[in-house]
């Protein structure tokens, strides 16, 4: 954990409605078991802290979810809780099973791939690791986009099937699963599975800064226009972003970075770095439809920082515009069982809470 906390403000201060924590608490109860028996890589908590909260959840009735949240949860920040956050959700792009000219190959993890955990080798490097391959008798960084792009895994990875236009599938994978549309009307539904080890970059932020789309263009939809417009230039820029992302074949509901099934409107993609995976957030933004309580239950490449959010909002043509178009900023409140701000404050152990009465 890489940043301090601060006691937030009351509830009473904070936008939440019945409907929205009757979701929350819904997706918080699928988290409970992953918070009561995983490490958390912020710091902030432990499997104890959250035994009274998972506990009550369990037999909270939906229509009690914000008495819940009150009772057994108190508000904190992390660092100075300023908050940015943007959206995502299930996109469906056309797909086949033959490869055709110009068709994108859907790559499962290669064979070659390798993950290192940096912490074997050095203490001082514990928690970190990297992607890369196998060169000779040298290690060295994984293909990025371009040279994916262009052949290098040949023979390296099992393709899953081919995507008939690869912008779709270049927001796919910033989008991190979804549905491939076959021409006789069946889905290939896939997931994320890893990524190159490359660094994300957005391409949205390229192109703004370089005057080649305005304020009005600047949502997802903007985007994809252009690229379509410009389909050199666009390929240039999409390879701008070196990280790839390979997948696996979903056989049931998306799944996010805890393996557990995500919930539109509730689910946020979190830093673990700074927020608990499966805590509740409250975020109070200058988007209302982004306000609410939401359960950290995935992260994302791009998502780093205490107060970088995604908010996930399912699939369809709703969930497409909403999160092609979410870029809200305001306050981001952790929020953490209820006794833990004065034991982070004071520095002591943890060692479970107590609900207010």
């Amino acid at each position: 954990m890489q940043a301090g906390t601060t006691r937030g403000v009351e509830w009473s201060a904070l936008p939440i409605s019945p409907d929205n924590a009757a979701l929350a608490l819904q997706a918080f109860r699928t988290s409970c078991p992953s918070l009561l028996r995983r490490a958390d890589q912020s710091g902030l908590t432990t499997s104890a802290d959250w035994q009274p909260a998972c506990s009550a959840a369990a037999t909270t009735a939906p229509g009690q979810a914000s008495d819940f949240f009150r009772r057994y949860l108190e508000p904190v920040q992390v660092g100075d809780g300023r908050a940015y956050a943007t959206g995502y959700y299930i996109p469906e792009i056309r797909g086949s099973r033959e490869e055709r000219a110009g068709y994108a190959p859907i790559y499962a993890r290669p064979n070659d791939l390798i993950d290192v955990d940096l912490g074997a080798f050095s203490t001082d490097l514990a928690g970190k690791k990297i992607r890369g391959r196998v060169d000779g008798s040298n290690f060295v960084p994984y293909f990025d986009r371009t040279a994916i792009e262009e052949g290098a895994l040949n023979g390296r990875a099992r393709v899953l099937g081919y995507a008939v236009d690869p912008v779709e599938f270049f927001f796919l994978q910033v989008q991190g699963s979804g549905n491939v549309r076959m021409p006789d009307g069946s889905l290939l539904r896939i997931g994320y599975d890893t990524q190159n080890g490359r660094d994300y970059t957005g391409i949205g932020a390229l192109m703004r800064a370089r005057g080649l789309i305005g304020p009005n263009q600047a949502s997802m939809q903007g985007v994809v226009q252009w690229l379509h417009d410009h389909p050199d230039e666009g390929r240039a820029i999409m390879r701008e972003n070196k990280s790839f992302v390979f997948f696996r074949v979903l056989d049931g509901p998306p799944l996010g970075a805890l393996g557990l099934s995500v919930t539109g409107g509730a689910t946020v993609a979190a830093d673990p770095k700074f927020i608990p995976l499966g805590a509740p957030v409250l975020l109070s933004m200058d988007r209302v439809d982004a306000n609410g309580i939401w359960i950290a239950q995935d992260t994302g490449g791009a998502i780093k920082g205490a107060n970088r959010f995604d908010t996930f909002w399912g699939a369809g043509s709703e969930a497409r515009a909403i999160a092609g178009g979410m870029s809200a900023r305001g306050t981001a409140f952790l929020l953490l069982p209820v006794g833990t701000a004065d034991r982070l404050r004071s520095g002591g152990a943890s060692g479970g809470t107590t609900p207010r009465p």
